[in-house]
């Protein structure tokens, strides 16, 4: 094993905080257009950031133009770590969140796209930084390495091993032959998105401020709101909360089909296999939820505010399909407290938990697309035991899967399962009661948000202590860079050189 580049490695380092610092700037802008009394605060956190990076980039500008596999899942790890650092600049020099734990916990939701707060009155934090914390939504969404990719080649540096460590999901589809290319690309239909969705919500009647605010954290399949009551303070406006499905929908759906949509071939997003059992598993669940609200007296719909404005059937349809969305993409925005709508319905979303969106988009959790394979392998070893010695590949999109990738699949999902036992058994260690304990370590673990008991839709994180948000923060990082990413870095073999 050759020896770690580290001048590349911390080159990469400064040039992120570089990227981060500029974003900052976004913030700081819109502070002094709102006026919002903390513009000079929000600057020179911009400033320092670019500072340091700026700084980190000079000093290591003799670097050896090459990144391989160990660099790469190293830039990864820690270039979400410390771009979590420096985003925390923000929220400690303008006081809105004062303790640097709370800040980090904060800073690291935004960026995992987890979107768990510890904000116990968003509405009175200042506008510049709720922007701030938006965008930290957005960045990770898409994933801050994705975007260096896109202009490395311009500094001579090749990065699909950054791609490749930092794609969400067990495969990275190539649009083109060149990953900058696809980095683009995919950027491109982000932004669009993006910019589509704040002008819907805007005329739909948001605030241009809370517009731009949802579009950054739909996309993201964050969450993070500019309300306490999150989308349900839009309960008596239906056509704002179906803009946001809509969206929900696109940012948990692979952005390679959104591209392939757009160039019209349209049989290739129908046919996709993923697709398919992605849009099914969102209208079998809505489906259950709607009936079940609809029909059971215990449900008298108290947590949705006006069920009359188009009809008690259309709104038990509408928030179940937006709870479903908002879950299974691991955006986490929440329109009514679903852990009162019947023990049953509980469990069907805290089952939800471990799904994730497809392959290729922003969303966290496990993925369709290794639910899949794990459920096509089950069935070809029921298979094998009757015809021991028949041939019985395990196919997906036409194509036989190679029984590495299957093994990849079956490791990633034990592994993430003990680190779900293993994230609930800590956090019940340090006092959590069962039912938050699991629900919190799953929700942080799979990027959903808001949790179950104590960690709940109407609750927050804030009253966890300091090391469980630590720990929760952990959990965030390893989830949303599925879990080897980071995990490999932990192993002492992976650090010998040979």
């Amino acid at each position: 094993m050759s020896k770690l580049n580290i001048k590349i490695i911390l080159y990469i380092m400064g040039l992120l905080l570089v990227f981060n610092g500029g974003f900052m700037i976004l913030a700081s802008t819109a502070s002094f257009l709102y006026d919002d009394g903390v513009g000079i605060q929000m600057a020179i956190a911009s400033l320092t950031t670019m500072f340091v990076g700026t700084l980190v980039m000079f000093s290591t500008k003799n670097h050896r133009k090459e990144v391989k596999q160990r660099e790469g899942y190293i830039i990864v790890t820690f270039g979400w770590i410390f771009m979590a650092l420096s985003g925390t600049l923000p929220y400690v020099f303008t006081d809105s969140i004062s303790n640097f734990s709370n800040a980090f916990f904060e800073t690291m939701s935004g960026y995992t796209t987890t979107g768990a707060t510890i904000l116990n009155d968003i509405e009175v934090i200042p506008k510049s930084v709720l922007i701030w914390r938006s965008l930290t939504h957005w960045i990770g969404g898409m994933g801050i390495i994705v975007l260096a990719v896109a202009i490395l080649p311009l500094l001579g540096i090749g990065g699909m091993q950054l791609f490749a460590a930092e794609a969400p999901g067990p495969s990275a589809d190539k649009l083109k032959p060149r990953i900058t290319d696809t980095a683009k690309r995919l950027w491109l239909i982000y932004v669009g998105y993006t910019i589509s969705e704040a002008i819907l919500l805007r005329v739909a009647g948001m605030t241009t401020f809370d517009a731009i605010n949802h579009a950054l954290s739909t996309l993201s399949t964050g969450g993070f709101s500019t309300k306490n009551a999150s989308i349900a303070y839009w309960n008596d406006s239906p056509l704002i909360q179906y803009i946001i499905i809509v969206f929900m929908f696109l940012a948990g759906t692979n952005f390679v089909l959104s591209y392939f949509s757009f160039k019209g071939r349209f049989r290739r997003v129908f046919s996709d296999e993923e697709f398919k059992w992605y849009a099914f598993a969102i209208i079998g669940f809505t489906a259950i939820a709607a009936t079940i609200i609809y029909f059971n007296a215990d449900v008298t719909l108290s947590s949705i505010e006006h069920p009359e404005v188009l009809g008690k059937a259309e709104s038990a349809v509408r928030h179940s399909l937006f709870q479903v969305l908002a879950i299974i993409t691991t955006t986490g925005f929440v329109t009514a407290d679903y852990t009162m709508w019947t023990p049953f319905l509980t469990i069907l979303f805290f089952g939800m938990f471990f799904l994730g969106g497809s392959a290729g988009s922003t969303a966290g959790g496990v993925k369709i697309v290794r639910h899949l394979i794990l459920i096509k392998n089950g069935i070809i070893e029921f298979k094998r035991t009757l015809h021991p010695n028949a041939v019985l590949p395990i196919r997906y999109r036409n194509k036989s899967i190679k029984t590495e990738i299957v093994y990849t699949v079956l490791g990633f999902f034990i592994l993430y399962m003990l680190s779900w036992v293993i994230g609930s058994v800590v956090l019940a260690s340090i006092g959590l009661d069962f039912e938050t304990a699991i629900g919190g370590a799953a929700a942080t673990l799979g990027n959903v948000g808001p949790a179950f008991g104590n960690l709940g839709p109407t609750d927050n994180f804030s009253a966890l202590p300091a090391a469980g948000k630590w720990w929760c923060s952990f959990l965030m990082l390893i989830g949303r860079l599925e879990l080897f990413t980071v995990l490999i870095l932990l192993t002492p073999f992976f650090w010998r050189n040979r």
